[in-house]
């Protein structure tokens, strides 16, 4: 999952980076709200955690802009205005979710991940295919009651694969899901995480439609 993380404190900006990082998100960082608007325009995200009080452009001018283009993706507000005003104004403006800072970087991973199940359409914590299960949270995969051990980049291509199941994804949209700016894939390396999620799951379990992209049938 592709996150944008908008926080110009920079000591603030690069741990919640480092932290979200380590719970499984592709996290892309910036510190002022032009350079987010200009981002939001030419790139997709899973979800924008932004800071209302930024450089150059305000984060509620962030959020209308992002709205007004029809943008859908989740939108959570860290801040450090607590005034139920400044709460008011971000929910009505297009928020999901509104978070105060200091912080617990835990419960941010939680609100994050809640706020994907309700943009998907799914309430169940868990996501099953199956034989197959697999839990966000824990970063957890069960087959058939066996546990799965998978790399953090596999688990990541899996989730955003069922989280999808029904759709294919071409090879951009995976890779803009798990990989953030700071990332130089190989070339070939979605090939090998797709190859080892067969070797380990089930040969049959991912399609691959060739010239088009990959998919996991409903």
């Amino acid at each position: 999952m592709r996150v944008l993380l908008v926080e110009d404190d920079p000591e603030l900006g690069d741990g919640l980076t480092v932290g979200l990082r380590q719970a499984g998100f592709a996290v892309d960082w910036l510190g002022d709200g032009n350079a987010a608007d200009q981002a939001l325009q030419n790139e997709n995200f899973d979800l924008l955690v932004l800071d209302l009080g930024l450089p150059r452009l305000s984060g509620m001018e962030v959020l209308k802009r992002a709205r007004s283009r029809g943008q859908t993706m989740p939108i959570l507000i860290l801040t450090a205005r607590d005034a139920t005003g400044d709460k008011v104004s971000g929910l009505d403006a297009g928020a999901d979710d509104y978070l105060v800072k200091p912080i617990d970087l835990d419960e941010l991973a939680a609100r994050i991940r809640a706020l994907t199940r309700r943009s998907a359409g799914r309430a169940a914590p868990l996501l099953r295919h199956g034989e197959l299960s697999i839990d966000p949270a824990a970063r957890r995969v069960m087959l058939a009651g066996q546990e799965i051990e998978l790399s953090g980049r596999e688990f990541s291509l899996l989730q955003i694969l069922l989280e999808n199941a029904g759709r294919v994804l071409t090879r951009s949209q995976l890779e803009q899901s798990i990989y953030g700016w700071c990332d130089e894939p190989d070339s070939n390396a979605l090939e090998v995480h797709i190859h080892h999620l067969r070797k380990k799951l089930g040969s049959e379990l991912i399609r691959t439609l060739r010239g088009v992209g990959y998919s996991i049938a409903k």
